[in-house]
């Protein structure tokens, strides 16, 4: 991604980054409002390149997973009504993204975070999911 995305935990959401200080970031919503607002040290904040799932062999990152989504949808918003979806509909769609995920660890929830996720990412624009070296940092 050559934005860098962020999520901020107890936050709906994703964000994007405007500026670091010293004891703050300065992040903007990715929505129709465009929302600025600053994040302190307290918040839990992760950067969407340093994500990863469970899989039955290794970590996947979730960039890698993005990008399989982008590929089965076409560079679309999602095609399953995840928000009222079966979890074995879930599941089952999921597998078509990440066959080996690991059924244990991954959670409907995360699931549906994830194509809520890249439902905004599309939605904003944000279709390159590459990971660039430059981009580690945060």
């Amino acid at each position: 991604m050559k934005e860098t995305v962020l999520t901020i935990s107890g936050k709906p959401g994703l964000y994007k980054l405007i500026s670091k200080a010293k004891n703050l970031v300065v992040v903007e919503i990715l929505d129709s409002t465009k929302k600025r607002m600053p994040v302190f040290p307290t918040d839990s904040v992760s950067n969407l390149n340093d994500i990863s799932m469970y899989t039955e062999v290794d970590d996947v990152p979730l960039t890698s997973v993005l990008k399989s989504l982008r590929e089965k949808e076409g560079g679309k918003l999602v095609s399953i009504k995840y928000k009222k979806s079966s979890s074995k509909e879930l599941r089952e769609y999921f597998a078509g993204i990440l066959p080996n995920f690991d059924k244990d660890r991954i959670h409907d929830s995360d699931i549906k975070k994830l194509l809520q996720w890249y439902d905004i990412l599309i939605s904003y624009g944000i279709t390159d999911f590459e990971e660039e070296e430059e981009e580690k940092g945060l």
